[in-house]
């Protein structure tokens, strides 16, 4: 499922979480943020995403989620050369952090995530993407 804000900064955002409340709060802050937002339920479905030729500027990884984990989604989109975008590791669990980071994830926030947390590394994705640009 897609999601579009008004006034879009034209970030892709692909957020991968099972957890419905959690969609909901993550994909808020992404629109609020003006990011356009596509929604998967796990990993596999991430995957298939980019093998379908999507294009993302950040994606959003939860870490548990049925069918495969973000780790995992991480590692095979890696594989297909996705190394550009912005792959940010977001869970509750403890151990979670050195999951993601040891399979090329770019960064870790601890859930809950807050706005405040969110808004600089979109920041950075826009920065980024126009010093691509130019």
């Amino acid at each position: 499922m897609e999601l579009k804000a008004k006034g879009s900064t034209s970030i892709k955002a692909l957020l991968v979480e099972d957890i419905g409340v959690c969609r909901l709060v993550l994909s808020t802050f992404l629109l609020r943020l003006h990011c356009e937002v596509t929604l998967a339920m796990n990993g596999k479905e991430a995957v298939d995403l980019f093998l379908e030729g999507k294009k993302f500027d950040i994606v959003l990884f939860d870490k548990d989620m049925p069918v495969m984990t973000g780790p995992e989604a991480i590692v095979k989109i890696r594989a297909m050369g996705e190394t550009d975008v912005k792959m940010v590791g977001v869970s509750a669990d403890d151990h979670a952090m050195e999951a993601f980071m040891s399979v090329g994830a770019d960064l870790f926030v601890p859930k809950p995530m807050r706005m405040e947390a969110l808004g600089p590394i979109i920041q950075e994705v826009i920065n980024k993407k126009k010093n691509d640009m130019v």
